[in-house]
């Protein structure tokens, strides 16, 4: 994910007014930087020899992580900066924000009860006063500090600017006074306005989040005129399915009527859920058993809404916020080139400032030797940093010019080739021949052999077993079965050890996965030898310990049918999909992270609207015994409705259930059944809050995110196509989102750098 800048207003193209007359006096090729804090040409204010190499250092770290080089440049403020930006702070400040969001689960209504089904939940444990409270502002004054933090290092000019710190501030503020108010009310406060804004501090804090809010923001109008169209759509055909099953003379005949077709909200309502074919078939069962010609209404709007219309609007989503985001991406790449070009410029002053009498063609590049000590001191992954130096190396005149030197991080895009450790020598003839034999293909060919025949085994034995109890079945042959093939899988291990050695073993990835799971199931088999003993014909012993034997049995076969996933990384398709996936988890976490802003912000919504709404006729009966003729029920046992169906535990009474709720309408599968029962439990307008959430999160959000699988699939496809299952293996793909796009991307002018370095609010470039 990409590092927070610290500066996230857009950087504009073009030249500066300050400076055109400058720019027109030379090419991009000619043009020459200068500091002027002082009447030297190429002089920082309080500079040294190592100050220069400092914000060389600073500047080659921005490029990398892609950060805003608008910050402060003395010596005092780039360790500060470095501080902010190292690993303790950032995960402390991680941790930070996921503490506070965390607070949602424990805090009033708490969801800390074994269950959410009113029916059956016992009262949650309510932490005392105080407790939560005490958490939240310890991790508020953090905030505070990393505002200050921020605020300070990119200087006063640049904080107006930046709105995301001016929200910031006020989102702390108002989160203080809220804080305050709970504590002066004794936490008897039921609408705490900051638990709705708490999420913001997980948006400022990734820049690739704020990208994405911002491209979702510009593709707003783009989908609004789609969902107008859908809107119309769904009254045109609301209007004609009111005429078309208006009520009859007949009460035989009015079953579509009653059911849903009844007055205007019922009928968007069964019409806006057919759109998601939640209902279908059963919203035209009724119409249908009369007449099989009303079907073609229903197939009609089914048909051009949710095969045209919605899929329309899922290209339209996926093609005008991919252009958002390539544009976004492209001010991304523009940071990193414009770090870099300001390292050469400050590493450029360093070489000036040892010989006075260089000549200005000096400018335009700088010593190998200062090369090499800035990029010992970077903070960069080891194997880029490797590869940047060896080619510094590779130069012979003692110094780099501006085109070589931005060739040099070009390193950084290119993907890193694993190289395996060297296999161990044996002078034993017996041992060298196991080596070939063990370190060849068709070995891992077998033991994915043996792995597939150990997992058919224990389905068979489990179909046999399935009607059995536990009394009756017979774990002898399970144990036999897992003991073979559990020897076999030590042998294997020990054998590709031998093989390859304990580093050449352990730097294939699935061979750790292997070998863990390995290890595991050995000592749990060493486990039941010494609780059970060896296991004979009709071997059932008597429960013992702290698990049963056929608790045991059942772990062992999970971890070897878990095991079986080694296959994956041997067929070039899977192990391409799987590192998909794991890139979408490593890479793409800011989009799910919006997700997560957006679960949070409704999930507290949901508990401010509908809290206690539904209870569970057993527990009002309890409350209200003396009184019960007097109270009118929504409950209902209709086939298919909430009450019969069930889903008691789904509710808004706590965080947590809120989320699983939630995430039962994005799937929407029955998605109506719970609108159907917040809407009898409250009020109609309750259906506004449903419809919201579901095009939030599946029509808008979930189209999004399938969208960047693609995108990342397709990426990784096309770079993998002639490869073969081993450079596959090998191949570590760094896939960011700016290479997902690298290829459609622009590289800036010199001239933009230019202008842009000569906009620096902190290095005074003349």
């Amino acid at each position: 994910m990409e590092s927070e800048p610290l500066l996230t207003g857009s950087m504009n193209y073009g030249s500066h007014p300050d400076h055109n007359d400058h720019l027109e006096k030379g090419s991009p090729k000619t043009r020459r930087l200068s500091y002027s804090v002082a009447a030297e040409s190429c002089c920082v204010e309080g500079g040294d020899e190592d100050l220069y190499l400092q914000q060389a250092v600073v500047f080659i770290e921005d490029a990398i992580q892609y950060r805003s080089i608008n910050h402060r440049v003395d010596a005092n403020s780039l360790r500060l900066y470095r501080w902010y930006f190292s690993r303790i702070w950032q995960w402390g400040l991680g941790l930070t924000i996921a503490v506070v969001l965390i607070l949602a689960f424990i805090e009033r209504p708490s969801s800390l009860s074994y269950t959410s089904d009113p029916r059956f939940r016992p009262p949650p444990w309510e932490p005392p006063c105080g407790l939560t409270e005490g958490i939240e502002i310890v991790c508020l004054i953090i905030f505070a500090i990393d505002l200050a933090t921020k605020s300070y290092l990119i200087g006063w000019e640049e904080f107006r600017k930046c709105k995301w710190l001016i929200v910031y501030i006020l989102v702390i503020s108002a989160s203080v006074i809220d804080w305050t108010l709970t504590l002066s009310m004794y936490c008897e406060q039921n609408l705490r306005v900051r638990r709705l804004i708490r999420p913001f501090f997980l948006l400022q804090n990734s820049s690739l989040m704020k990208k994405t809010l911002k491209c979702i923001k510009r593709t707003l109008p783009e989908i609004a005129s789609v969902i107008l169209l859908l809107a119309l759509h769904l009254c045109l055909f609301t209007m004609i399915g009111m005429l078309l099953f208006a009520k009859g003379e007949n009460p035989k005949h009015n079953g579509e009527w009653e059911a849903y077709f009844r007055d205007l909200p019922t009928s968007l309502s069964s019409l806006l859920v057919l759109l998601t074919t939640a209902n279908n078939p059963d919203v035209m069962i009724p119409a249908y058993s009369l007449n099989r010609g009303y079907s073609i209404f229903f197939i009609m709007f089914s048909g051009f809404g949710t095969y045209f219309l919605m899929n329309l609007l899922t290209a339209i989503i996926y093609n005008q916020f991919r252009g958002y985001l390539l544009m976004s991406v492209q001010a991304s790449i523009l940071r990193r080139r414009l770090g870099i070009r300001a390292a050469f410029e400050v590493m450029s002053c360093q070489g000036r400032g040892q010989d006075a009498t260089h000549s200005e063609e000096h400018v335009e590049r700088v010593r190998v030797d200062a090369s090499l000590q800035v990029m010992a001191r970077v903070q960069m992954k080891s194997y880029y940093r490797q590869a940047i130096i060896k080619r510094v190396q590779q130069l012979s005149d003692g110094f780099i010019q501006w085109e070589a030197f931005r060739r040099l991080f070009d390193e950084l895009d290119k993907d890193r080739i694993k190289e395996h450790p060297p296999k161990p020598e044996y002078n034993s003839p017996l041992l060298q021949r196991l080596q070939v034999v063990f370190s060849h293909y068709y070995v891992m060919i077998v033991g994915n052999a043996v792995a597939l025949a150990n997992v058919m085994c224990i389905c068979t034995i489990l179909v046999l077993n399935s009607e059995k109890s536990i009394a009756e079945r017979d774990d002898y042959y399970m144990e036999v079965i897992n003991c073979f093939f559990i020897l076999y899988y030590l042998m294997e291990m020990s054998l590709k050890i031998l093989a390859f050695g304990w580093r050449g073993y352990l730097s294939y990835r699935n061979n750790i996965f292997d070998g863990l799971l390995t290890v595991c199931l050995l000592v749990l088999q060493i486990t039941i030898f010494a609780t059970y003993r060896l296991p004979f014909p009709k071997w059932n012993p008597a429960s013992r310990g702290l698990m049963s034997l056929w608790e045991m049995v059942r772990l062992v076969n999970m971890l070897i049918v878990v095991r079986f996933l080694r296959i994956i990384p041997d067929i070039k398709l899977m192990a391409l999909v799987a590192s998909t996936l794991v890139d979408l988890v490593k890479n793409l976490r800011a989009f799910a992270g919006i997700l997560v802003v957006v679960f949070y912000v409704f999930a507290v919504l949901g508990i401010w609207l509908f809290q206690g709404a539904i209870t569970a006729p057993g527990k009002i009966s309890v409350i209200s015994n003396s009184s019960m003729e007097n109270i009118t029920f929504n409950f209902t046992m209709e086939c298919g409705s909430y009450e019969q169906l069930g889903y008691w535990p789904n509710n808004f009474d706590d965080f947590a259930s809120s989320l699983v709720l939630l995430y039962n309408i994005m799937v929407v599968n029955n998605w109506q059944v719970f609108m159907d029962a917040y809407t009898r439990y409250t009020t109609e307008w309750s259906k506004v809050y449903f419809v919201s959430w579901w095009l939030t999160s599946s029509v808008m959000w979930v189209n999004l995110f399938v969208a960047l699988i693609l995108e990342n699939f397709i990426y990784k496809w096309d770079r993998s196509v002639t490869c073969s299952v081993a450079d596959v293996e090998r191949t570590g793909y760094e896939t960011t989102v700016q290479l997902m796009f690298r290829e459609q991307i622009q590289e800036p002018t010199e001239e933009e750098l230019v202008t842009q370095l000569h906009q620096h609010p902190h290095l005074h470039l003349s």
